[in-house]
């Protein structure tokens, strides 16, 4: 029997609160477990003006962009999320915590992310974020 959209979702920010824990690519960390979640032809649609901004397609392209974010970040944990869903399409409200490698710094902001999933694997995510300046502002000051 097949998971539900929001049982995929919770399995997939466990395995991604796991891999960022393990220090994510930078410290060998696996990617198996948010990868297991994941339709080989997935699509992550994120802002261009973050840091690890663009269009992110298929297992390796978002492989890809979990490298980004575990460069930018050692703690990437999606919190009380609230799940809307409307067949395979979910709406999930969350508080997004991360911490930055480069500084140090924590941001804790709402989000929003329309997530597909269809016969169990997610296919397709779209995160708003509350307040993009800050997260640019939290993985660049010690660049500066």
């Amino acid at each position: 029997m097949s998971k539900s959209p929001q049982e995929v979702l919770e399995a997939f920010y466990a395995a991604e609160r796991v891999y960022m824990a393990a220090g994510g690519v930078p410290a060998g960390a696996s990617f198996d477990g948010i990868g297991a979640t994941l339709h080989p032809d997935v699509q992550l649609h994120q802002s261009p003006d973050l840091p690890w901004g663009g269009e992110w397609r298929g297992y390796e392209g978002f492989q890809g962009w979990s490298v980004e974010m575990s460069r930018h970040f050692d703690v990437v944990d999606v919190q009380d999320a609230q799940f809307l869903a409307n067949g395979n399409q979910v709406v999930v409200l969350c508080t997004l915590t991360t911490r930055s490698r480069a500084t140090g710094k924590s941001l804790s902001a709402p989000m929003v992310q329309v997530i597909t999933v269809e016969d169990g694997q997610i296919t397709e995510f779209r995160p708003f974020y509350w307040n993009v300046p800050d997260y640019v502002a939290i993985t660049s000051e010690a660049h500066e």
